[in-house]
């Protein structure tokens, strides 16, 4: 059974709604300019800013201006009421659930008010706006939904997508009636200066697939979906597409780089090909990844060419319109791709002049005539979606559903614990010894040391070298290499910042990092949701066995706790989180 789009809403660079986006795609009007919202002393990077401030926001929301209200979650609200508003569903006695995908969260307020809040008890509970799972929460409010179920996927660039798919799964398990999924991310001081320290940021118009590509223009943004089952449409709402395959894989190569071949990748697109019934030439256009660095368009190249062979559809990337928008890119260009679908064009791959070999030619409108493609109408689209880690996700969107036995009719698996790890204080991270060498361990973090001790250990003791799924909760991240980046950067200014802080400061580091050591190139997901990550966790590995995707997946809690997170917690009167926790379970089925 394929899932029905209902509605849709986004917010980006190239506009504030569908329409404008539509508008500004068609024109090839790009959004990447100069900064004017972002304070940074970096003004020599472009960016794809959201055109409007946030009071303008706050105003459009109905709220206070003088309310602190995180960028994150004004976009990832105004998009969600967009696409409630294009659906007109009556959600009266519906189970409705709210999935989104973020890594940054509320960091503009944290990074805002930082230093103030060492030393000032009042400004304190704004600490509290800056997980991930907090910024849902309050998108929810802001959107008008406060009792809908709500859950954060944080998988670094591919996370909205992974939360489109995550949504899709639990309307074909039945465990919800209503999805509103995608994902929300806001410019932030950390993630600029965290890309400009990893030397991947052109200070110029970036041009994915072309031969002088030099890197990539950060972005924000916000878009969602609102799914339903195909089965449960009325006869007053007439789907407007269909979510009709996926995959998320893992490349299980490196935290940054892409593999050469793009493994992942592959692995990616080739599933959800066959999950959707459709052979390769099926397909009328590929919305690609496309960042303009030098290593991932070269490797998301070769993974089309995998699939692909010589019959290439057209292939572009909108991240020359709208900048890469991080962990919102997926549902920003999902709705570029039903926009495409709808109006029957490709959109232009912007930017891109000259050939390089190592690429795909990508498909450029100032050298086609879009009547050619009025001819033949599009009828699925590819979008591909690649985050840290290798985090490798793909989404098919049609015109028409597959006719397939839904979740319901699968025979179900019953689950068991095979085996379980815990390390809860730093006086066990010793045996780290018995997994890497003395130098590899130097260079990891405390959480990185536990989340490696508790998961090899959990999986040597049920005798799985490598599991077919690895799924990691966490309610604040990396914790220790994210406050030491920030701090860095408030204390010492944007220039000398550590790389290698950054590249361990994504909420899915852990759940890579294990990928890599195990090499396991299945499934590879992070809830950060607060104290329900777990929750979530446990919710999808056994859903995964359950329905047969999975005989063996590692589940992982990992979560740690600086001195200076602890005196906070302390000032507000709240319990002291544990310095280090980290408990790691493999599942099977019976």
């Amino acid at each position: 059974m394929s899932i029905s789009i209902s509605g849709y809403g986004i917010i980006c660079a190239i506009g504030n709604d569908a329409k404008a986006v539509l508008k500004s795609l068609k024109e090839g009007r790009t959004g990447i300019a100069s900064m004017r919202y972002l304070q940074s002393s970096h003004k020599e990077l472009p960016v794809g800013e959201v055109k409007l401030s946030d009071e303008e926001m706050k105003r459009m929301l109905g709220q206070d201006e003088k309310a602190v209200i995180s960028r994150t979650v004004l976009m990832g609200a105004i998009a969600i009421r967009q696409a409630l508003e294009h659906a007109n569903l009556d959600l009266k006695g519906k189970r409705v659930a709210i999935i989104n995908g973020t890594t940054v969260g509320g960091m503009d307020i944290t990074e805002r008010y930082f230093k103030q809040m060492k030393e000032n008890d009042a400004l304190l509970p704004l600490i509290e706006k800056h997980d991930c799972g907090s910024s849902t929460h309050e998108m929810a409010e802001l959107a008008g939904l406060p009792n809908a179920e709500v859950c954060t996927v944080s998988t670094a660039c591919s996370s909205a997508v992974n939360a489109i798919i995550l949504g899709s799964e639990m309307l074909k398990n039945n465990e919800v009636d209503i999805v509103i999924a995608g994902g929300t991310e806001a410019l932030s001081l950390f993630h600029l200066n965290g890309f400009n320290a990893l030397m991947i940021l052109d200070k110029a118009q970036c041009r994915p697939f072309d031969k002088t590509r030099a890197g990539l223009n950060l972005g924000e943004g916000a878009a969602f979906v609102v799914l339903q089952k195909e089965d449960s449409l009325t006869n007053e709402h007439t789907p407007i597409a269909f979510i009709r395959g996926y995959a998320n894989r893992c490349d299980a190569f490196h935290q940054t780089a892409s593999s050469e071949n793009g493994e992942g990748a592959y692995l990616a697109m080739s599933e959800a090909l066959q999950m959707a019934g459709l052979k390769p030439q099926d397909i009328h256009y590929i919305n690609a990844h496309g960042t303009g660095t030098p290593n991932n368009d070269a490797s998301e190249s070769a993974a089309i060419r995998r699939v692909f062979g010589e019959n290439i559809p057209p292939v572009s990337s909108t991240k020359g319109f709208t900048g890469h928008t991080t962990s919102a890119s997926g549902s920003i260009e999902t709705v570029i791709c039903i926009l495409a679908l709808l109006n029957n064009f490709v959109p232009s791959n912007y930017g891109w002049k000259e050939q390089d070999e190592g690429c795909i030619t990508p498909f450029d409108n100032s050298k086609f005539i879009n009547s050619k493609f009025k001819t033949s109408p599009l009828e699925s689209i590819l979008c591909n979606s690649f985050g840290f880690g290798g985090n490798d996700s793909a989404l098919i969107i049609s015109k028409s559903p597959l006719p397939a036995p839904s979740f319901g009719e699968c025979l179900r698996q019953e689950t068991c614990v095979l085996a379980e790890a815990i390390i809860n204080n730093v006086e066990q991270l010793g045996e780290l010894r018995e997994f890497v060498s003395a130098g590899e361990a130097r260079r990891m973090s405390k959480l990185m040391k536990a989340a490696t001790i508790s998961s090899l250990k959990a999986l040597k003791e049920a005798g799985v070298e490598t599991p077919d799924a690895i799924i990691t909760a966490t309610a604040f991240g990396m914790l220790e290499t994210s406050e030491k980046f920030l701090l860095d950067m408030l204390e010492n200014g944007e220039e000398t910042l550590s790389p290698t802080l950054f590249m361990q400061s994504t909420h899915n580091t852990l759940s890579s990092a294990i990928a890599i050591r195990t090499k396991c190139h299945g499934y590879n997901m992070t809830y950060s949701q607060g104290k329900d990550s777990l929750d979530w966790a446990l919710r999808d590995a056994r859903r995964l066995i359950e329905t047969g995707k999975a005989k063996t997946v590692l589940v992982g809690y990992h979560d740690e706790a600086t001195p200076l997170f602890q005196e906070f917690c302390r000032r507000m009167g709240k319990p002291l989180p544990q310095e280090i926790y980290s408990r790691s379970v493999v599942l099977r089925k019976t």
